[in-house]
């Protein structure tokens, strides 16, 4: 997503209900990585997860963002200037507490955890938000109880062919794939993949190649490896692997609760933040993408890493430190995979973080 006015940006959420800023835009140092504030705003009330867009504004690109509150919105934002503006209204999702959100077919999918649903909600020609006009709702549940006591729909993506839209549900330890009408914005259920019960899926990234998957569980901190049939919308799980070493479980003292997984943009690696451990895993990844194994972990620049994000360059690693309200940047090693500190900037109570 390149425009003159966005080049060289990131853009930060945080959690406003817990001191956040709302919405930081900050410079990137193209030589060092170090992230400079430029603006915030709180006009989204806890914006915890960020995408981009284009519209027919100035610049053209329109940031997105998800409303993470009981009655739950979405929201658009113009970015031509440093302190973004809204664009348009606030669309309710007709759900609770959406936690995730992605464009896909002219429309911006929300994943709404609190409901265990997806909402559907048109992008209008000049970047903004129509009303929800389809909401689908997940059934099922899982075998832990305080966690699984019915669905909790937590991240919604598109595959890299664009012909399907998956939504990860925690509480139903699935995965389930829909095709996305793009005239109508309605979602129609294709299939769904099954996980191991109690495993709690949270986040799903695609291997660059496009035929691999890895699905991060939080309540077991293991990935699920999958091959991905974009032809016939197939999501089939191969193997599993932990993510954190031998004695270190969702079990142990400290319980840690994985965030978010990354894939490097050659396929070589991936990369894992996770909760109460404090750590980035560093796994590495077999010629076909289909074996994981982990190489290190390595302490994430603060507590709580709630977001890890791979800069456009491929060169950085930034870890959404909640708790302790940074962000905190890594530089990757290209042999190793491993990520090594160079700096922090305070956001507090960091959600995400995503490029320009």
């Amino acid at each position: 997503m390149d425009s003159s006015n966005s080049a060289g940006r990131a853009y930060i959420g945080s959690f406003t209900s817990a001191g956040g800023r709302g919405i930081t835009v900050a410079a990137v140092d193209e030589e060092t990585g170090a992230l400079t504030v430029l603006g915030t705003t709180d006009a989204v009330p806890d914006p915890s997860y960020l995408a981009l867009g284009r519209g027919t504004g100035p610049g053209g690109v329109v940031l997105y963002a998800v409303s993470e509150t009981e009655k739950g919105a979405a929201a658009a934002l113009d970015i031509s200037d440093d302190v973004p503006r809204p664009l348009g209204e606030p669309r309710p999702v007709d759900g609770n507490g959406p936690t995730h959100l992605a464009l896909a077919g002219g429309h911006v999918v929300t994943a709404n955890y609190g409901s265990g649903s997806v909402t559907v909600l048109p992008v209008l020609a000049d970047g903004s938000l129509g009303a929800a006009g389809c909401v689908l709702a997940h059934e099922g549940s899982g075998p832990v109880v305080e966690r699984q006591e019915g669905p909790h729909a937590h991240q919604v993506l598109p595959d890299p062919s664009g012909n399907w839209v998956l939504s990860v549900d925690l509480g139903t330890d699935s995965v389930r794939i829909c095709a996305l009408d793009p005239e109508t914005g309605e979602l129609r259920p294709h299939g769904e993949t099954a996980l191991r019960p109690g495993a709690g899926p949270r986040h799903l990234a695609f291997h660059p190649a496009g035929g691999h998957a890895y699905v991060l569980n939080e309540l077991e901190p293991t990935v699920t490896v999958c091959r991905w049939d974009a032809v016939a919308g197939v999501l089939e799980a191969v193997g599993e692997t932990p993510v954190l070493p031998a004695g270190v479980s969702g079990g142990s003292n400290p319980v840690s609760y994985p965030s978010e997984v990354v894939v490097a943009h050659d396929g070589r690696f991936l990369w894992v933040a996770n909760r109460g451990h404090d750590s980035i895993s560093v796994l590495a990844l077999d010629a076909t993408g289909e074996q994981a194994s982990l190489v290190t972990t390595v302490s994430c620049g603060g507590h709580w890493p709630r977001d890890l994000a791979l800069d456009p360059t491929g060169r950085r690693l930034y870890a959404a430190n909640e708790r302790s309200g940074n962000v905190s940047w890594f530089a990757v090693d290209p042999a190793t995979g491993v990520p090594a500190p160079e700096g922090s900037l305070e956001v507090p109570a960091a959600s995400c973080v995503i490029f320009a």
